[in-house]
């Protein structure tokens, strides 16, 4: 329901106060995205500023010394006189900004600094404690007292508390904490009391400690009182009469004299917070995203708000244009639009929805293109109907001026989408190709995927899955010669943030490693030239061995040659694909460019796969009998593996039991059942050619030990070879299933782990064979991959 606020000259119009109530009686507090992502920033300051005092010892001392030297040709009395006079003007600041901001009636940002300021010293204290033991963070106290505090606390809670209260718009008061803090920190390091580190340490804790705070509390904020509402409406020449609160951040206002109704739309911190973390992602990850409201600076946010809607009404478009654009204060402001008494598109009557109304917005949206005005963010609620049955387009907020042909085409994509939601596709795009042609509709195909739909049009596909392929069929129907190809829209896949937190892991676990125990460079700089060779010549033997294994497996002949450099160019693609997802497009692209139709070519690959798993688990199998009857390493006990094979054995069992897990697993073997199974039957037929299959299946693990038990031996390390077969069958089949690009992270991981434990190595040497097997296999046949990729798509073969 809707909130009224009372009138001015009402013996129960409230005063004017500080912030709003909430319903429940607390008050309103907005906990901004903002103040999170300053806080994961900060907590990542924090880290790296460890990860730098524990790893880069020498340069931080140099740096301490150097500073230290120089103080020690001041003169010490004044210096300490100066220092002391420093401290206390620090201490005197956060009580004559409390005072200020207590007598301006913002008592609970008052008390919120207070507490950000207590968390601030205790996580000075608990740092303190916890790396007690960096050098680089203290140096001897003077006067002999021991060690200096690894954190300069002074700065912590003082720098905690004026942030969390706010200084924006404060510009003398954010003068006056930079020239405290600034000189607070060099009497700390001319006095002796702190390090370069400790006082970053500091700052860093005392600006987390405040915008965790911040989060965790939320931001107290203000609801503009009808006095100040109505003053603001009446220096823009509106004559208010009453308002009502109609929603969070919206007020309709009823005018004198007849004037017609207001619809006025606040910007402040809670407009700026709804939906914030959403937007940054889709502006991280899409290139069609709108800019987050809650990035830009308020004021340039109202300018855009106002700029848009003139420019749309200049260009004949049916949208309120704007009779009162305002700030409310340095927090806040409006814009006030006439109200217009209009449905959406999507709640009218079938009866209402005749074709006047569909050409009548189609139209709305060609006058937008024609001055190059795009909306970005259509949805089923950007299209109001009114009683005349004229469309009016709204909610241009997120719009741009002057946009490419991107994002002209992305509108076309989401009104295409809206109207077949409510119309069926058919009619949409009738509709469309009547008012602005066959050409224009079609051009708009490749943005007509779901990830460049508004957030309101997406989740009312949730009940229309398959509306959007309908759509492109629609239209391919009827310009069967449209580019059908989708635009790539992604900046930033979850998968590559996958892969680039996998790989800082990696590489973080490999400067570990580097820096302790055995030094894998030092180890691999001796390794054995002869073994090396044959390490190499394993490697290389093993793409001829999966040449065969590919083309055993595919009934049709097939260039060796071909399908030797498509398997080279595999190791290309695995550069940028997760464990098999790759190979796996890459072998069916190539048998249906040699003819070989698209159900043919996955059952192949299909069939390919299946086998290929079957073998590798024998393999694993008997690499693990052989290991158990050597005398190096022990394999786990016959208890232990019952124990297992019961645990497998019970969930396998639960899985046929249950009806609806059955089923799910009857829906997964299907396409194997359908279309891998009848392949292998048509395999049967040539035996000649699946005993070549299999044989180079065998060969490829094969080649793959080989190489690992050379690398073992280049280094000096004799293993069994049956140790090396079942580190690379247990490490690849596990690490293979990490959704980073050929496994990376995972495979380093776990075959280091498995030699130590099958050979007795230590870990700086199983490093050093994982890195140079690695070398071998992964990253020095990239540049061969990408040459052999190149080659075949000049051809025409991919």
């Amino acid at each position: 329901m809707a909130t009224v606020i009372q009138d001015e000259q009402s013996p129960t119009s409230s005063a004017e106060r500080p912030a709003q109530e909430a319903p429940g009686g607390g008050a309103l507090r907005v906990r901004h995205p903002a103040a999170l992502l300053r806080l994961l920033v900060g907590l990542a300051a924090v880290g790296l500023t460890l990860l730098i005092a524990d790893y880069a010892q020498r340069t931080a001392l140099g740096l301490d010394r150097d500073i230290s030297d120089g103080a020690g040709l001041l003169p010490d009395t004044p210096v300490r006189v100066v220092g002391a006079l420093c401290t206390a003007a620090l201490l005197l600041v956060p009580p004559a900004f409390a005072t200020a901001r207590l007598l301006r009636g913002d008592r609970r940002r008052v008390t919120d600094g207070v507490l950000a300021a207590v968390i601030a010293y205790a996580l000075a204290l608990a740092l303190d404690l916890g790396v007690d033991g960096l050098a680089t963070l203290t140096h001897p106290a003077p006067g002999g007292g021991g060690r200096t505090d690894p954190v300069y606390g002074h700065l912590a809670p003082v720098l905690a508390f004026m942030t969390t209260v706010g200084t924006v718009g404060l510009t003398r008061w954010r003068t006056a904490l930079a020239v405290a803090l600034t000189l607070a920190g060099l009497s700390g390091l001319l006095t002796g009391y702190a390090t370069p580190l400790s006082l970053l340490l500091g700052l860093l804790v005392g600006w987390t400690a405040a915008h965790g705070t911040r989060y965790a509390l939320g931001e107290p904020t203000s609801l503009p009182t009808e006095r100040r509402l109505r003053s603001t409406l009446g220096k823009a020449g509106v004559r208010p009469d009453t308002i009502r609160r109609t929603g969070p951040s919206r007020y309709l206002v009823t005018q004198r004299d007849g004037r017609p109704e207001l619809e006025v739309r606040l910007l402040d911190r809670q407009a700026q917070a709804s939906g914030l973390l959403h937007r940054i992602w889709q502006l991280l990850r899409l290139r069609t995203a709108p800019p987050a409201l809650g990035l830009r600076p308020l004021r340039a946010g109202l300018e855009r708000q106002a700029l848009l809607a003139y420019a749309a009404t200049a260009a004949g478009v049916r949208t309120p244009e704007p009779v009162a654009v305002t700030e409310l204060g340095p927090g806040a402001a409006l814009v006030a639009y006439p109200r217009l008494s209009a449905r959406p598109l999507h709640e009218l009557t079938d009866a209402e929805l005749t074709d006047e109304v569909l050409a009548d917005a189609w139209g709305q949206l060609r006058l937008l293109q024609r001055r190059q005005l795009a909306h970005r963010t259509i949805g089923p609620d950007s299209l109001l109907v009114d009683g005349t049955g004229a469309v009016h387009l709204v909610d241009l907020a997120d719009g741009e001026i002057a946009a490419g042909e991107l994002l002209l085409k992305l509108d076309l994509a989401g009104l295409l989408t809206v109207l077949a939601l409510r119309i069926g596709p058919e009619r949409a795009v009738l509709s469309g190709m009547a008012v602005l042609g066959p050409a224009a509709v079609g051009a708009a195909l490749p943005l007509l995927q779901p990830i460049a739909l508004a957030r309101d049009t997406r989740a009312a596909l949730r009940e229309h899955p398959a509306l959007v392929a309908e759509v492109r069929a629609e239209v391919l129907r009827s310009l069967p010669q449209a580019p059908a190809e989708p635009v790539r829209l992604e900046r930033l896949r979850p998968r590559t943030l996958i892969t680039v937190v996998a790989g800082m892991l990696a590489g973080f676990l490999l400067l570990k490693e580097l820096f302790s125990g055995s030094n894998p460079i030092t180890v691999l700089a001796g390794a054995d030239p002869l073994w090396l060779a044959a390490a190499a010549l394993a490697s290389a033997a093993s793409y001829p061995a999966a040449t065969l294994g590919f083309i055993g497996f595919v009934p049709e002949r097939l260039k060796f040659g071909r399908a030797l450099m498509t398997q080279v160019a595999g190791s290309f693609v695995k550069l940028v694909s997760p464990g098999a997802v790759g190979g796996v497009a890459l072998n069916t692209r190539f048998l249906q460019r040699s003819g070989i139709p698209t159900a043919q070519a996955l059952s192949s690959v299909g069939a390919a796969h299946l086998l290929g798993l079957m073998l590798h688990l024998l393999q694993v199998a008997c690499f693990a009998w052989l290991l158990g009857r050597g005398t190096q390493t022990e394999m786990p006990d016959p208890a232990v593996m019952a124990v297992i094979l019961s645990g497998l054995g019970l969930l396998l069992l639960w899985v046929v039991a249950v009806p609806r897990l059955r089923r799910r697993l009857q829906a997964l073997l299907r396409p194997l059942r359908a279309e891998v199974l009848p392949r292998l039957l048509d395999l049967l037929q040539q035996p000649g050619k699946l005993a070549a299959g299999l044989a180079g299946q065998l060969l490829v693990s094969v080649m793959f030990v080989t190489c690992l038990y050379c690398c073992a031996r280049a280094i000096g390390q004799s293993p069994q070879f049956a140790a090396a077969g079942f580190s690379f069958m247990a490490g690849n089949a596990v690490g293979s299933a990490v959704p980073t690009p050929g496994g990376v992270g995972g495979v380093e991981a776990l075959l280091q782990q498995l030699l130590v434990g099958t050979t007795g190595m230590d870990m700086g040497t199983a490093l050093a064979v994982v890195v140079l097997y690695r070398l071998l296999t992964f990253l020095l046949p990239v540049l061969p991959g990408w040459a052999a990729f190149a080659w075949l798509q000049r051809r025409k073969a991919l």
